[in-house]
C-alpha cells in the first residue's frame, strides 16, 4: 500500500520501510501544531474567565479533573480506533481499517450520551462533592452541565480524528482539531459576556464555546469520513455490527481508560486538598499551572499519537525491530524538545500569569509563579513517559500502561500531596478518606506534581528496556499478523 498525503509529502511506505526520524516527525508534525494551537484554547477559557475573578478561574479548574474523569469510558474507542487501525493499515488490511473506524464512532456516541445522561443532572451533587466553596460550586455546576449538552458529539469528533492518525493521516486530524479550537477561541468572548446578539451565559458560556466547536470539527469529520477525502472513506458496505469487533476495541482501549481513571481519580482527590489547603487563591493557581503545562502535556500527546500509529504499523508489517527503535528515538526527541521548553518557563512565569490570568488576587498570582516555576523541573520527563507509553500502546500492551499509572498517581503523587495537609485534618473525595497531613503547604502539592511525573519516567524507562530485551514486540507482531 503506497498513499501519499501531499502536505507532508508522508508516502506511507515510510513509515515501515523509511527513516524513522522523518516518519515520527511528519506524523507528529501536525498532531503537535494542533496540540500547541489547544494550549491557546485552553488559556482562552482562563484568560477571559479571569475577568471575572478567582472563583470563575477556580471553577473551570475544578472541572479539569472531571471533564477528564468522564473521558475513561471513551478511551475504549479512541484508543482502540488507533491501535486497530494503524496495525490493520500497517498489514495491508484496508477493510479491516474501516470496520474499525465505524464501530469506533458508534462505540464513541453511545458511550457519550450515556455519560451526558448520567452526569448533567448531578453537576451541582458531583462538585460540591469535591468540596468546592459557595464561591465557585455555582459556576463549576453551570460550567459542567453546559458542556455535557453536546459532550456525545465530542467524543466523536476524537474518535474520527483517533482514526485518521492510526491512517497516517494526521494532517485531517489537525485540520478537524483547528475547526474545533477557531469555534471555541471565536464563542468564547461572545458567550461569556453577551456580545452582540448573544446571550451573556458567564462561566457556563466558555462550556458552551468549547462543545459547539467541537460539534462542527464532528460534522465535518463525518462528511470528510463517508466521502473521498484520502486515507479513510466509508460506505454503506462498511456498515454493521460485529460483536467481536467491539469486544477487541474494548480490550485494547478499556485499560487506558482504567489508565486515565486512575490519574484523574488522585487529581481529584488533589483538588479536594487544595481546596481545603490555599481556597479560592490556591485552586486558581494550581489551575493556571496545570492549563499553562499544556504547554509541555499538549506537544507530549501529539507524539505520543504518532508514536502509537508509527509503532503499530510496524508491527503490522512485521517490523518489530523498528517498532522499538521507533520508540527509543521518540524518547530522546521528546525528552529534549519538553527540556527546552521547561528551561523557557522558568525564566519567565511572572509574565506568563501576567498574560493569562491579569485579575487573579495576590495570593494567587504568588502561588501560581511558584507552581509554573516547579513545574518546569519535570517537563522533559512527561515527554520520556509519554512516548514510552506509546511504545508498550503500540504493542496493545495498554494493561501495562495502567500499572504504570496506578503506581505513580497514587503510589507517590498522593501520598505526597496529603503532606500538604494541616495537621489533624483529612479531606474526602470520591469516597476516600484521606488520612491528615503535615501542614506543609501548597508547596508540598505543586512538588507531588512534579515528583511522579520524574520517577514515573525513570521507572518506565527500565521497564521499557528490559521488556522489549524479552521480546515483547516479537510477541506484538504475532498478534497483530493473527488478527
Amino acid at each position: 500500500m503506497s498513499v501519499r498525503y501531499r502536505m507532508f509529502d508522508l508516502d506511507s511506505g515510510e513509515i515501515t520501510e523509511g527513516r524513522l526520524s522523518r516518519a515520527l516527525l511528519v506524523l507528529a508534525a501536525p498532531l503537535v501544531a494542533q496540540n500547541l494551537v489547544q494550549v491557546a484554547n485552553s488559556a482562552a477559557d482562563v484568560f477571559w474567565l479571569g475577568r471575572l475573578g478567582d472563583g470563575a478561574v477556580g471553577a473551570v479548574g475544578l472541572n479539569q479533573p472531571i471533564m477528564a474523569l468522564v473521558m475513561v469510558p471513551l478511551m475504549a474507542a479512541m484508543v482502540g480506533t488507533q491501535v486497530l487501525v494503524s496495525q490493520r493499515i500497517g498489514g495491508d488490511d484496508d477493510a479491516g481499517a474501516r470496520k474499525a473506524v465505524f464501530h469506533g464512532v458508534c462505540l464513541a456516541l453511545v458511550s457519550g450520551a450515556v455519560i451526558a445522561l448520567l452526569v448533567a443532572p448531578n453537576a451541582d451533587v458531583i462538585v460540591r462533592f469535591l468540596g468546592a466553596g459557595p464561591g465557585v460550586a455555582p459556576e463549576a455546576a453551570a460550567y459542567l452541565s453546559a458542556y455535557m449538552l453536546l459532550f456525545p458529539f465530542t467524543s466523536v469528533s476524537d474518535t474520527v480524528e483517533m482514526g485518521f492518525v492510526g491512517a497516517g493521516d494526521s494532517k485531517t486530524a489537525m485540520y478537524l482539531n483547528f475547526l474545533a479550537i477557531a469555534g471555541n477561541l471565536v464563542l468564547d468572548p461572545l458567550l461569556i459576556f453577551g456580545v452582540w446578539i448573544f446571550p451573556e451565559y458567564g462561566v457556563a458560556g466558555a462550556a458552551l464555546a468549547t462543545v459547539l466547536g467541537y460539534t462542527m470539527s464532528m460534522v465535518l469529520g463525518l462528511y470528510w469520513l463517508t466521502g473521498d477525502h484520502g486515507s479513510i472513506s466509508l460506505s454503506l458496505a462498511d456498515a454493521g455490527f460485529d460483536l467481536d469487533e467491539f469486544r477487541e476495541m474494548v480490550d485494547i482501549g478499556l485499560p487506558s481508560g482504567g489508565q486515565r481513571l486512575a490519574a484523574q481519580s488522585v487529581r481529584l482527590v488533589v483538588v479536594a486538598i487544595v481546596t481545603v489547603v490555599g481556597g479560592a487563591a490556591g485552586l486558581a493557581a494550581y489551575t493556571v499551572g496545570a492549563r499553562i503545562a499544556t504547554i509541555a502535556f499538549v506537544p507530549a500527546q501529539g507524539l505520543q499519537q504518532a508514536g502509537q500509529s508509527v509503532v503499530g504499523q510496524n508491527l503490522g508489517a512485521d517490523r518489530p525491530d523498528r517498532a522499538r527503535r521507533a520508540t527509543w528515538l521518540g524518547v530522546g526527541i521528546a525528552a529534549g524538545a519538553l527540556a527546552v521548553i521547561g528551561a523557557v518557563q522558568l525564566l519567565i512565569p511572572e509574565l506568563l500569569t501576567g498574560v493569562f490570568v491579569p485579575g487573579i488576587s495576590e495570593q494567587g498570582r504568588a502561588l501560581s509563579i511558584q507552581y509554573l516555576e516547579i513545574l518546569a523541573y519535570g517537563y522533559w520527563a512527561i515527554g520520556a513517559t509519554y512516548m514510552l507509553l506509546a511504545g508498550l500502546n503500540g504493542a496493545r500492551r495498554t494493561k501495562t500502561s495502567l500499572i504504570v499509572d496506578l503506581v505513580k498517581y497514587w503510589g507517590i503523587r498522593l501520598p505526597i500531596a496529603v503532606l500538604a495537609l494541616p495537621a489533624g485534618l483529612g479531606v474526602g473525595a470520591l469516597g476516600l478518606s484521606v488520612a491528615p497531613g503535615l501542614g506543609w503547604g501548597m508547596e508540598a502539592i505543586f512538588w507531588a506534581v512534579t515528583g511522579s511525573n520524574v520517577a514515573a519516567a525513570l521507572g518506565l524507562a527500565v521497564y521499557f528496556k528490559y521488556a522489549t530485551g524479552e521480546g515483547m514486540m516479537r510477541r506484538a507482531a504475532n498478534v497483530a499478523a493473527a488478527d
